[in-house]
C-alpha cells in the first residue's frame, strides 16, 4: 500500500514540474553570455573531510567487533 502511495506522490510532483513555466533557454539573438565559474572550494573540502572522518570511525568500529 505504501508503494502505491509513493508512486502517486511522485507522479503528482512530476505532472506538477512539468505545468511550471520555464525560460526554455535563450532565445534567437541573444548574446553568448560566458559561463560563470562556480567556487568548489569551502563547502566541498568540509563535505569530503567529514565524509573521510565517518568512513575512518565506522572501519575502526567494525574491526572492534
Amino acid at each position: 500500500m505504501f508503494k502505491y502511495f509513493i508512486f502517486s506522490a511522485a507522479l503528482l510532483l512530476a505532472l506538477g514540474a512539468r505545468a511550471q513555466p520555464g525560460s526554455g533557454g535563450p532565445g534567437p539573438g541573444t548574446p553568448v553570455t560566458p559561463a560563470t565559474d562556480v567556487p568548489l572550494d569551502g563547502g566541498a573540502s568540509l563535505l569530503l573531510a567529514g565524509g573521510v572522518a565517518y568512513g575512518l570511525r565506522r572501519l575502526r568500529q567494525q574491526r572492534q567487533r
